[in-house]
């Protein structure tokens, strides 16, 4: 028990810190792709901006004269620029292209906003660049305009390389994250696992020590019942004894239920577990309650598939919980009632249903049946048909769980009652 809450607080702080974890690094890395992309446009800018400042013109005779040859890149008497950008191209005021260097343009300015991303073809494989395009105006009248490109590969392996950092430290730290998790998990429950466990220690060593008292006064009254069996005069005293011997046996009773929960929590090791034809095994269980059953009169009846079904458990254990269950059944289902249990296969898990038409429990008590000490209203209603101290269904849980199953329940109030066990096949 303290294992499953200790490794599922470590699984939630590990999927909540990872969560967080990935989200902060996607962060990282989308502000790391928007600076680099800046960065980019700031360079482009410049460059553009010492090319626009080389250009030369004037107005003659109402048309702008413009000379290119001192533009880098584009000019006869300038040097390049620099090697980084793959091309320049000069449009004229109305979009036609004037002049350009590198790859080829189209003859009429396509795209006109200033930053952009283009992909271009070439022999061997894309390429992404990056693009801006700006307008040369004099006194607000358009003159031309400057279009240039450079590559977006070096930003590409810089983000490549980042996001493989990201991808390995990523996982890593979250793996760091649940150890640690795991580690934090296990001192949290650890004064939480003491007092469970003092507490389990005091409950079995006070049913123990119970039980020689206990034994003591039932003998004891016994012993005075056979003294009054056959003196008319010594009836009341003969009754007071059966009283005794009643809650003797009744408190007993509670005190191996008590004892039986401290020392079986948590799953059972695998070395107890045996394995068995669960049908056959069913049917002479149920065949020692055929008795039980018709001096209830009560029809039992049970459902076995021909195939064999083989499952491994602890049969003491497991005969004890579906014996609770039977005789939850007996307690609640008045006579000429139906009793029905099944054996089926569904989904991969093996199903044992157990289904009276009793006097059924109220919806709002069925979350709640399964704990101890627990009596529903309808169960306190019928006082006379119920002896038990509510620990019978607890027990029966406590046993389906520690050999890894579910049990569930269903109910109409009036109908009657289904209890479901599921184990997973082996």
């Amino acid at each position: 028990m303290f294992n499953r809450s200790r490794r599922n607080l470590a699984r939630w702080f590990t999927l909540s810190m990872g969560s967080i974890l990935t989200i902060f690094a996607g962060t990282i890395f989308y502000q790391q792709v928007t600076d680099k992309l800046e960065e980019l446009d700031r360079l482009l800018y410049k460059k553009s901006s010492i090319m626009i400042a080389s250009v030369q013109y004037e107005l003659h005779q109402g048309q702008w004269q413009v000379s290119l040859d001192n533009v880098p890149l584009l000019g006869i008497k300038s040097q390049s620029l620099s090697s980084e950008l793959i091309y320049a191209r000069w449009y004229d005021a109305n979009g036609q292209l004037v002049q350009f260097y590198g790859l080829p343009a189209s003859e009429k300015l396509i795209a006109s906003s200033e930053f952009l991303t283009v992909e271009t073809v070439g022999e061997r494989h894309n390429e992404w660049l990056r693009q801006v395009t700006l307008p040369v105006e004099y006194d607000r009248v358009t003159i031309g305009y400057l279009q240039i490109a450079t590559s977006m590969t070096p930003i590409k392996e810089t983000l490549r390389e980042f996001l493989l950092l990201l991808t390995i430290a990523v996982p890593g730290t979250i793996g760091v994250i649940g150890f640690v998790g795991r580690a934090l998990g296990g001192l949290a429950m650890q004064p939480i696992r003491q007092a469970y466990e003092q507490l389990q220690r005091f409950t079995a060593d006070a049913s123990h020590e119970l039980r020689s008292p206990l034994a003591a006064i039932l003998t004891n009254a016994q012993v005075g019942l056979l003294a009054c069996a056959n003196d008319e005069s010594l009836q009341k005293q003969r009754h007071r004894f059966e009283k005794i011997a009643n809650l003797v046996k009744s408190t007993s009773l509670l005190v191996s239920d008590l004892l039986f929960l401290a020392r079986h929590a948590g799953r059972l090791n695998t070395e107890s577990l045996k394995k068995i034809e669960l049908g056959s095994w069913l049917q002479a269980l149920v065949d020692s309650y055929v008795a039980q059953a018709n001096a209830k009169q009560l029809n039992l009846q049970c459902d076995i598939p021909r195939q064999p079904i083989e499952v491994r458990v602890e049969p003491t254990l497991l005969a004890q919980a579906i014996g609770n269950l039977l005789e939850n059944a007996f307690r609640y289902t008045p006579p000429g009632g139906t009793i029905r249990l099944r054996l089926f296969i569904c989904l991969g898990l093996v199903i044992i249903q157990i289904e009276d038409s009793g006097i059924g429990i109220a919806k709002e008590d069925l979350p709640y049946v399964f704990e101890r000490f627990y009596r529903a209203k309808i169960t306190r209603a019928h006082e006379d048909r119920t002896k038990g101290f509510g620990l019978g269904l607890a027990i029966a849980q406590q046993i389906i769980e520690a050999h890894g199953g579910h049990i569930r329940v269903n109910s109409i109030v009036g109908r009657g009652t289904t209890f479901q066990i599921e184990f997973p096949t082996f």
